[in-house]
């Protein structure tokens, strides 16, 4: 794959998705960090789990949630924190489906502190974007989440770019929602 076009995203993953034997090595491959295979590898698996099979990802929701913190290729980053917003998204969806009942409290606070250390270190707009999506969804039960999140969109993020500005209004404007109708 020569680059992450749509057409070559779609052409690898049809083939991991024709031999689901294949996602267990691309979950690997996605951590294998000092190689740059690993980008592309993220590549596909968020192509998979954003189009096709969020579900794959339930056999390996521990490695995917103990690793990505180790994650350091910006291009690997952003498909990985995509894939987190998608997991929070379906844990937090109305319909009852099997990521809410795999997705655990361990599982939950990996993704949650990752998120965080990617918010206070220098990241793309996309991973901050989806960062911030996620943990404000995990905020809607875990309390401390808000608060922190909120602080750090004001005091960090709301200076850097117009669209980590935009998305943090967006996030903020939702936190303060969410937290008037508690009351």
């Amino acid at each position: 794959m020569q680059n992450a076009g749509k057409e070559n995203r779609e052409k690898v993953a049809n083939i991991v998705l024709n031999n689901q034997s294949l996602f267990k090595e691309l979950v690997s491959i996605t951590f294998n960090i000092n190689e740059k295979v690993s980008i592309k590898a993220a590549w596909i698996l968020e192509w998979i789990c954003t189009h096709h099979q969020l579900n794959w990802m339930i056999p390996y929701l521990d490695e995917f949630t103990q690793k990505i913190n180790t994650l350091k290729f910006d291009s690997a980053i952003r498909p990985c924190a995509k894939i987190c917003e998608h997991l929070a998204t379906a844990y937090y969806a109305k319909n009852d489906n099997d990521i809410k009942k795999n997705l655990t409290t361990n599982h939950i606070n990996a993704i949650v502190e990752t998120g965080f250390d990617w918010l206070i270190t220098p990241q793309k707009i996309a991973v901050r974007a989806y960062t911030m999506n996620t943990l404000y969804l995990f905020g809607l039960e875990i309390g401390w989440i808000h608060p922190e999140l909120k602080h750090l969109i004001e005091t960090k993020i709301i200076h850097e770019s117009k669209g980590t500005k935009a998305r943090g209004k967006f996030i903020i404007n939702l936190i303060e929602k969410h937290q008037k109708s508690l009351k």
